[in-house]
């Protein structure tokens, strides 16, 4: 029964992010710290072992999510609901699933600028953020997501995606 209920949940707690985040490039931390909560609460009725296995994947979620935070490649909304994926997901499934979200994030990142026409800016972009992970930050210009020229999207969508397909696709259990 808890992991029916943990299937709903998992749902409605990332098409939530991704729907907030499409429509006005923001998730809320009601959203993400809900959805933290609601994972770990979830994993409570396993255990210990099952509480920590969340915490566990929390944390491996969040120390990738905050490097990527710092090298300014997501907002501070993507880091917090990254962690909830990963209180989801535990440290068992949280590296499969970042890999996937990653590709995901990438393909749609390319589409959105091809659509929007902006794709030699797109290559610029990246190629200036490439120049700052090798500096570690420490080089060139410093962007911010509100910089101007700045290109981005809802990651909350690919997220979205990455973690329905790896919680359903592997049969993630709690």
């Amino acid at each position: 029964m808890i992991e029916a209920v943990a299937d709903v949940v998992v749902v409605v707690f990332v098409c939530t992010a991704a729907w907030w985040d499409f429509n006005t490039h923001r998730i809320p931390n009601t959203i993400t710290v809900a959805g933290l909560a609601a994972a770990l609460i979830l994993r409570a009725p396993f255990g210990v072992d099952a509480v920590v296995q969340g915490l566990a994947g929390l944390g491996i979620a969040l120390v990738v999510s905050v490097m990527l935070y710092a090298l300014r490649a997501i907002g501070g909304g993507d880091v917090k609901l990254l962690a909830g994926v990963g209180a989801f997901l535990g440290s068992t499934e949280i590296v499969g699933a970042l890999g996937l979200i990653a590709v995901l994030g990438a393909a749609f990142a390319l589409l959105s600028m091809v659509r929007k026409g902006v794709l030699p800016l797109l290559i610029f972009n990246t190629l200036d953020l490439a120049k700052s992970w090798r500096s570690l930050g420490q080089r060139g210009q410093l962007r911010k997501l509100e910089s101007a020229g700045a290109l981005t999207i809802p990651y909350a969508v690919p997220i979205a995606l990455g973690t329905l397909t790896w919680w359903f696709g592997r049969g993630v259990r709690l």
